[in-house]
């Protein structure tokens, strides 16, 4: 009977429509399961339970008292998302819905205790002490960011991981995305939280004419000019014309698009507000889309200060960017203190060897993961040592460098949103997509996102609350009449940016 409910409550799951569909008959079945009463049982092996229900009872016995002194220190000691090794993948695997109470009882508690001190009527802590506190704590804790990876028309499965995540108020602060990716992570870039539910109506995606056109214009003896085909229409028809700066401004999320040189002996870059504030985004995504021998390189423009479009590096050109840094995480974490990567991975060359799970160190995955190293490490240094003879210039050599670049990355993060079938065709990247399958690719993307929402949501609880607490300080230092260390910017809607840009050129 157990087991027939069960079934019962995983077929539920399966056909839901909706998360909260999915999370009711998740939290079934953990009740029908017993796994509610592990949840509630914080004795366990995968992790050190008794130091965290340490720390929980410190933090709530000074709370409670208003010993605030204490409270500070005691956070000083440190704040971060893996204490004890609760940020264990093997922790968010046992239920179907969430871990371990004692995790999100000191998640939650770890964010009352930084309520607590935020306070304007806190006693005995100054606004100096509180912001040099919480930036320190903001730096050490550090950040996640969601990354959308190559993808071609895979894309619609990105955009079905940004709607779950919009519709629940998670959506990291940093976005990255190349390729395909590039483009979703764009148009979630240049909207305010409140105009970006729109992006997920059908008539907003309508892509198949457009890329149906691309393909007959690729067709033998057709003449590729990709600044008239439709990549191009559907990239204006769906990004506002503003810089990276502007498009911070008008969402307040940190976009970064990867773009690989086409040029030899160039290093890739990551475009984003911070290294590349006036470049304009549309023309770094095109670059980002644009796949080698199907696309011609793209230069990318600027705008001045005048507000004039002006060429950016006119000496350079610009190719795809998930094939020299589909997941650029290095870069994230040097430019925001990244330190948790949440992927959405569509790129066919990469997903046969992909899992959604880190496996935890067993004899097996331990031997699997030493195997398939060697393997790619022996097929790294043969490719060098065919390629060290041959021109720089020569066809092969291309290929060559295309290959290594390729296996060079790492296509996976801490938590891992994959399509339920790992094959998917290269020769379908840029495959037109029907209205239903763009349905059911977005509707894919929701199904793979909700299983690990609660993981998110547990494991982003801290920097979320220390994010919004940072604004908080910042605005009273400002008004107070002090210089902010990181003033927060004022979100300004995309159709009202583009009226001041210009009325800005206008009056130059």
């Amino acid at each position: 009977m157990i087991i027939t409910m069960s079934k019962a409550l995983e077929r539920k799951m399966a056909e839901a429509e909706t998360y909260e569909e999915w999370q009711e008959a998740a939290i079934a079945f953990d009740e029908r399961s017993g796994l509610q009463r592990w949840k509630e049982t914080e004795k366990s092996r995968r992790y050190d339970y008794a130091s965290i229900r340490r720390r929980l009872d410190a933090l709530q016995i000074m709370r409670r008292a208003n010993d605030n002194h204490g409270l500070l220190f005691t956070l000083n000691e440190g704040i971060h998302g893996n204490l004890g090794g609760m940020g264990r993948s093997s922790l968010y695997k046992k239920a179907k819905f969430g871990t371990k109470q004692l995790i999100v009882d000191y998640t939650e508690e770890v964010s009352s205790a930084l309520q607590h001190l935020a306070q304007p009527s806190v006693k005995g802590v100054s606004l100096r002490e509180k912001i040099d506190f919480f930036h320190r704590a903001h730096l050490c804790f550090g950040q996640s960011a969601l990354m959308f990876s190559g993808s071609g028309t895979f894309l619609f499965f990105h955009v079905g991981v940004l709607k779950s995540l919009w519709e629940q108020n998670l959506i990291p602060d940093v976005i990255s995305g190349s390729s395909g990716g590039a483009l979703i992570a764009a148009v979630a870039g240049t909207r305010t939280p409140e105009e970006l539910g729109g992006i997920f109506e059908p008539e907003f995606l309508e892509f198949e004419e457009d890329i149906k056109s691309i393909l007959r214009n690729l067709a033998p003896g057709k003449k590729r000019n990709l600044r008239k085909n439709d990549l191009v229409n559907i990239i204006e028809r769906i990004i506002p014309d503003v810089t990276f700066e502007e498009a911070y401004q008008i969402s307040g999320l940190k976009i970064n698009i990867s773009v690989a040189p086409y040029e030899h002996h160039q290093k890739s870059r990551l475009m984003n507000a911070i290294t590349s504030p006036n470049v304009m985004l549309r023309e770094a995504v095109l670059a980002s889309c644009c796949i080698p021998g199907v696309f011609p390189p793209v230069s990318l423009a600027a705008r001045d200060v005048k507000g004039n479009r002006v060429p950016y590096l006119p000496s350079r050109k610009w190719v795809d960017g998930s094939l020299s840094d589909d997941l650029p995480m290095k870069r994230l974490s040097r430019l925001y203190g990244v330190n948790h990567f949440i992927v959405s991975q569509t790129n066919p060359l990469a997903l046969p060897f992909l899992s959604a799970e880190k496996s935890d160190k067993g004899i097996l995955s331990t031997v699997s993961e030493t195997a398939l190293k060697t393997m790619k490490d022996w097929g790294l240094a043969a490719s060098h040592l065919v390629q060290r003879p041959l021109k720089a210039d020569s066809y092969l050599s291309k290929l060559i460098n295309g290959y290594i670049s390729v296996v060079s990355q790492t296509y996976t993060g801490d938590i891992n949103l994959l399509p339920s079938k790992r094959f998917l065709s290269p020769t379908q990247v840029m495959a037109a997509r029907s209205s239903e399958e763009v349905i059911e690719l977005m509707n894919e993307g929701q199904r793979a996102t909700w299983p690990n929402m609660e993981r998110i949501r547990i494991q982003t609880h801290i920097s979320r609350t220390l994010n919004r607490l940072i604004e908080g300080l910042d605005e009273r230092v400002i008004n107070g009449g002090r210089r902010a260390a990181h003033p927060r910017r004022k979100i300004t809607s995309a159709k009202k940016k583009l009226e001041l840009v210009a009325d800005k050129k206008t009056a130059n």
